[in-house]
């Protein structure tokens, strides 16, 4: 929800919005449409009031007089344009999750491509090209439901949270997925012979962590503490490089900072420098390159040049990552602009979508997603109807602290529908033999 507030006559709005505005003495809530002919008419003159939660505040509703206090109060034209008021945490959780599936397949179909042949083998990319005008995510959706279904059953609590994530990568690798990282199918085959999840993990600086993470930061990126636990359990459990661990707790901070509604580049940089530490300043430099880059308003495939990568995006985490950190603080507020800067950088192109979707979308809720592509996504048994359930199920575990049983999906089901996509991504290779070269 966009929202300002400012000393002016009461408008149009949901009553219970109306009604905290007037108990807290607020005269005025707006969406963005309207905010930008206010702003347009306060440069005219007059004098703009606005008052900007901090991030640990989770919804406006929290905001009672006694925490006054927590509030920051400015004046003047030289606050930011809008502030965006921090989405409820089921709708954070819904962006995310379909925001992760949209980013992943609209990169799916490209995936491989050097930059110069997606051009010209897809000159107009702006819909799903996986089968006739219709989507299907890949594996990186799948890690980030596994990682949702585990939070809900395990409530947040990091041994549990263990135990059900690593369940779920066995069944998973049980469903004979296609297109899995070499990393990630070794970890995921030692879990399935009895590994513990603690010791499964193996050397790799993959991206698999990373296009997992954003959800953890979205649930528990207003205690740090708990959620660099779940994002150290989630990593280990099949990366122990710590470029893996520290690529994934940037995705899970900038999904966290994109929903709570700070989205500023410098702020991300710091916060990131606090949590990583000196140790990880080999990857915290790139992510300085990314903030200097961002405000010189260059854009992300000018940014993959500066990175040596040209021709495509590689599986590593510190390229993928940065790349999709880019693309989210160029566009942190449109959700189709950012999937598309990452993906038209070629090569890992449904990663770079799916973690730039899950951190954009964590920011915008279901409202910022495009409807086409929504409609055009066909999945089945995990269908965006059960993805929203799953959602809702989440925050509801999250909001009450007691776990909750995740939707299930049919087991049969799930190896169906991974033979029918196998037989498509076997037709795009064939494909990919023929002109234009």
């Amino acid at each position: 929800m966009q929202c300002l507030f400012a000393t002016r006559e009461p408008q149009e709005m949901h009553s219970p919005v109306r009604a905290h505005l007037s108990r807290e003495g607020v005269r005025w809530a707006l969406g963005r449409p309207e905010l930008h002919r206010l702003l347009d008419q306060f440069r005219k003159g007059g004098v703009l009031v606005v008052w900007k939660a901090r991030p640990a505040l989770p919804t406006f509703r929290e905001f009672p007089r006694k925490r006054r206090k927590d509030l920051n109060f400015r004046h003047g034209q030289s606050v930011i344009p809008y502030w965006k008021m921090r989405l409820t945490i089921e709708e954070a959780i819904v962006g995310c999750v379909l925001g992760t599936a949209l980013g992943d397949a609209i990169g799916l179909p490209v995936e491989g491509l050097s930059r110069e042949r997606q051009f010209r083998m897809y000159p107009s990319l702006s819909g799903h090209r996986f089968f006739f005008g219709r989507g299907m995510f890949s594996d990186d959706t799948e890690h980030t439901c596994a990682v949702a279904e585990a939070l809900a059953t395990s409530a947040g609590d990091v041994d549990l949270f263990r135990k059900h994530l690593a369940t779920g990568l066995r069944w998973w690798l049980l469903g004979l997925p296609a297109g899995v990282g070499f990393a990630t199918l070794r970890a995921s085959i030692r879990l399935l012979v009895g590994v513990s999840p603690e010791r499964s993990g193996v050397f790799s600086a993959g991206n698999g962590p990373a296009m997992r993470s954003a959800l953890l930061g979205v649930c528990f990126g207003s205690q740090p503490s708990r959620m660099c636990e779940l994002v150290l359990a989630s990593t280990l459990m099949t990366h122990t490089d710590p470029k893996a661990v520290w690529a994934a707790h940037a995705v899970s901070l900038a999904a966290y900072q994109s929903s709570s509604g700070s989205v500023d580049p410098e702020h991300f940089q710091s916060s990131l420098a606090v949590a990583l530490g000196p140790d990880a300043r080999e990857f915290l430099t790139l992510v300085e390159e990314v903030v200097a880059s961002v405000k010189l308003g260059e854009d992300t495939r000018r940014f993959a040049d500066s990175l040596g990568l040209s021709r495509g995006v590689s599986g590593y985490c510190f390229h993928s990552v940065p790349i999709a950190l880019h693309a989210w603080l160029s566009f942190p507020d449109s959700y189709q602009s950012a999937v598309l800067a990452a993906i038209r950088c070629g090569g890992d192109t449904d990663t770079t979508g799916a973690i730039t979707g899950a951190i954009v979308g964590a920011g915008g809720g279901l409202g910022k997603l495009p409807p086409d592509w929504l409609d055009g996504l066909t999945e089945w048994p995990r269908t965006t109807d059960w993805m929203r359930a799953l959602s809702k199920c989440l925050a509801e575990s999250l909001e009450s602290g007691e776990p909750r049983p995740a939707p299930t999906v049919p087991f049969a089901a799930v190896v169906l529908r991974n033979a029918v996509f196998t037989s498509v991504v076997v037709g795009h290779a064939l494909r990919r033999f023929l002109p234009p070269y």
